[in-house]
């Protein structure tokens, strides 16, 4: 199970050259980047869009230029969550209007603007009205959402890794209500032993903003 006894208060640093993308939207809610990083994602609440931005050296924000976005306006109306699978050959978008994960394929890993098709979605629903992020194990055979309904982390297992047209099943969860009462983003470290979650302790006043450290025994 996943330890809440290890937050930690280590410092942290942040580079003097962000990238704006209030460009291409005004409401971001999700990013990730391509596996060697010259690729960067953000999904947006406002254009109800998937943007897509080349990084001319890896890791380096303040060197990233729009490249185009994806519409998926037909399936998610309030998007807060994004996930690839490890050649971004599948894509998924988790949001609180549907309550529900929705896979789509691209026909070139990590380009949007290859052929994107939906695929299908699977619901979330019996576990939290208001999902926030969505991350996988490394074959996708787990898959993790953060609903702000609850304060809680949901595990799922999947039949076929990547996949939510096969059987995808609750299996527990766990709360992370005693750090925090409005989380929004996390992530894990690559063996699963590390989770980070984000967010507010305060579920109404936006103030007091943590990332939150927790081991996991397994």
């Amino acid at each position: 199970g996943a330890s809440a006894n290890s937050i930690t208060t280590a410092a942290a640093s942040h580079d003097s050259s962000p990238f704006d993308v209030s460009s291409e939207e005004g409401k971001p809610r999700s990013l990730k980047f391509n596996n060697d990083g010259t690729k960067m994602f953000v999904l947006g609440a406002n254009g109800l869009d998937v943007n897509e931005y080349a990084l001319s050296t890896a890791w380096d924000v303040s060197t990233a230029d729009f490249t185009d976005s994806v519409s998926i306006s037909s399936q998610e109306s309030k998007p807060t969550g994004l996930a690839f699978n490890n050649d971004g050959t599948k894509m998924f978008v988790i949001g609180w209007n549907g309550d529900d994960v929705n896979e789509y394929t691209l026909s070139t890993g990590f380009d949007v603007t290859s052929t994107v098709t939906f695929v299908d979605s699977v619901s979330i629903s019996s576990q939290d009205g208001d999902p926030r992020e969505i991350e996988f194990n490394s074959d996708g055979t787990k898959m993790f959402v953060l609903g702000r309904a609850n304060d809680r982390v949901y595990q799922y297992t999947l039949s076929t890794g990547f996949d939510v047209t096969s059987t995808v099943t609750f299996v527990d969860s766990v709360s992370v209500a005693a750090q925090n009462l409005a989380p929004n983003g996390f992530a894990f470290n690559a063996d699963g032993t590390r989770m980070f979650v984000l967010g507010q302790n305060d579920a109404i006043v936006e103030e007091d903003d943590y990332v939150y450290e927790y081991t996991l025994s397994t």
